[in-house]
């Protein structure tokens, strides 16, 4: 019996599948479910001769699934791997690909939101925001030229090399190693949006103590510059992580903040924070 061999046509058509359909008639109850069915339909079909071996198949894919979708691209190429692996006789089944499936969910969605949302996005904003100045829409053009390019290139390397190292890409994703990568990236993460925060939000006070002492020159500053932004950057951080408030909420309550401030002289009315 020949060895049954996934040509590049199918493993292409897989990872578009994949890379524009993952989001896929996306619910709470099935999140990434039939995306990725979608994603692993011309693999099957090309695997298995009969419709019985085919649905049978698809089964395994039907299970509950989600995870970053970015990074989790390595999750669709490595299933790839082993489907092809199964279809040859191996001693691999699709209980053994679902355990597989379920258990790298966790740790792939934990390091892509660290690389993608905490270090990735927030380096490219800042980059666009500075060549925003003056109203320019270079940033927006680089943003969304770069965003893309660096989306697609790392997706279908990522399947490919899921595809290539099958069930020795779980080592490679929740081992030590991985472990130390993760916790790197997530340090790296919150060091680039300390720096964009710095770097961007500008609170200060024009009021002035008894003595004719500037609060901000002559104390705040001395204490800890920039310690006004600081202090509203942890604020909005309690607010959203342990008060559970929405994005929306939290601006609301900075707007009434800011009204206070001004009206206690806090804040000077005529500056743009």
């Amino acid at each position: 019996m020949a060895e049954k061999k996934l040509s590049k046509k199918a493993l292409a058509k897989s990872f578009r599948n994949w890379y524009y359909g993952h989001l896929t008639c996306f619910s709470q109850e099935h999140m990434q479910t039939f995306g990725y069915l979608c994603a692993m339909l011309p693999l099957v079909e090309e695997l298995y001769e009969t419709k019985e071996e085919q649905k049978e198949a698809l089964k395994t894919y039907s299970a509950f699934f989600n995870t970053e979708p970015q990074l989790g691209t390595v999750i669709v190429g490595m299933t790839a791997g082993l489907e092809e692996a199964k279809a040859n006789g191996e001693e691999i089944d699709g209980e053994m690909i679902n355990g597989i499936r379920a258990g790298l969910m966790g740790p792939v969605a934990g390091i892509g939101d660290s690389l993608l949302v905490g270090t990735l996005i927030p380096i490219l904003l800042g980059v666009a925001l500075g060549m925003s100045s003056g109203g320019s829409p270079l940033g927006a053009i680089f943003y969304i030229l770069v965003y893309n390019i660096v989306l697609t290139l790392g997706m279908r390397f990522l399947y490919y090399k899921g595809y290539e190292l099958g069930g020795k890409a779980v080592e490679l994703i929740v081992g030590e190693k991985a472990n130390a990568i993760r916790e790197s990236i997530i340090m790296l993460g919150t060091v680039v949006i300390g720096a964009v925060a710095a770097t961007w939000i500008s609170i200060t006070t024009p009021m002035v103590l008894p003595g004719d002492i500037a609060l901000q020159t002559g104390v705040l500053d001395t204490i800890f510059p920039k310690i006004l932004p600081l202090a509203a950057v942890m604020f909005c951080y309690w607010l959203m992580s342990k008060k559970k408030m929405a994005p929306t909420t939290v601006m609301l309550i900075l707007v009434g903040v800011a009204l206070v401030g001004v009206l206690l002289g806090f804040f000077d009315p005529q500056l743009s924070y």
